[in-house]
């Protein structure tokens, strides 16, 4: 079942991919990539590794990691629901299986294109910055949710207010995605929304790239919001983890920004092979602008 479905969502988001590089980046970015895609994928390799990285380490400690948790670990669900109460509840007064469908599809179909197409479509850009940023905020999404799905226990509403979510709940709706949803999570980690903190990050930088991909900005705001409504409409998150991570995905995109370009990989491999040798490595500062091999 897993495999049936990992199958459908990577033809649909390649499908979608496919029209919206007609759409939003055209044939002139295109050509160029082929002649230019040697430098950019060296100038990107250090953030595309360190992103690979951490997604190997988030798999690892969201399986293996309740140990962690049970040790060190706060139990909030029921600070969530004492602050929050049936909030989410309410999502219930538009609830009918048409828009539980809707839901459900931007929760995994939209989400896993929210994420992959801007990679795709910044490759296409000249200069590698932005690119390396939006990895680098990613990155930084992934390791700061983790520390907090690792101390804070927290479960989402379709967990304590179990008759409530019927009507909207993913699983009754489509249970087939429960295979999915349960490899790349556990139901105890849902502060803060990493669904939420990593759409806001997509919607920042269409915004922050809205002169190159003018057509995209919008369609991308109207994209992370579906997935973020949908995170409470079926009762995965609290509005609490929401606004969570909407905090997260501001934080880590300034943090992107101030990061990427300040310091270059190859230099400070030489620094460490100079300083074996007993000499000073000398040479010219990263470009603060193109950020030659800079994460």
């Amino acid at each position: 079942m897993l495999v049936q479905v990992l199958t459908q969502v990577a033809f649909v988001v390649a499908l979608a991919l496919v029209l919206s590089l007609a759409v939003f980046v055209g044939r002139e970015r295109l050509a160029s990539l082929r002649t230019e895609w040697r430098p950019r994928l060296r100038q990107s390799a250090p953030a595309f590794a360190l992103l690979a990285a951490i997604l190997g380490l988030n798999r690892i400690m969201r399986q293996d990691g309740y140990e962690i948790s049970q040790a060190y670990g706060v139990h909030m669900t029921e600070v969530f629901y004492s602050l929050e109460g049936d909030f989410v509840l309410l999502f219930r007064s538009i609830a009918t299986p048409e828009v539980t469908t809707f839901f459900s599809v931007a929760y995994v179909y939209v989400y896993a294109f929210v994420l992959i197409f801007p990679i795709v479509a910044y490759v296409t850009l000249s200069n590698t910055v932005v690119l390396r940023q939006l990895l680098t905020a990613y990155s930084l999404n992934y390791v700061i949710g983790l520390a907090f799905y690792l101390l804070v226990i927290a479960y989402g509403p379709r967990n304590v207010m179990i008759e409530g979510m019927d009507a909207t709940h993913l699983y009754y709706a489509n249970p087939e995605y429960i295979h999915l949803t349960t490899e790349v999570n556990q139901n105890r980690n849902v502060f803060p929304s990493l669904h939420t903190s990593l759409s806001a990050t997509v919607a920042i930088f269409a915004y922050m790239t809205r002169d190159q991909y003018r057509a995209w900005f919008p369609v991308a705001v109207g994209l992370a919001t579906s997935v973020i409504i949908s995170t409470m409409y079926l009762g995965i998150h609290w509005a609490i983890d929401v606004v969570a991570g909407l905090v997260l995905a501001a934080v880590c995109v300034v943090l992107a920004k101030h990061l990427v370009g300040r310091w270059s990989l190859s230099t400070a491999v030489e620094r460490v092979r100079a300083a074996g040798r007993g000499e000073t490595a000398s040479g010219p500062e990263p470009d603060r602008e193109q950020g030659e091999d800079g994460v």
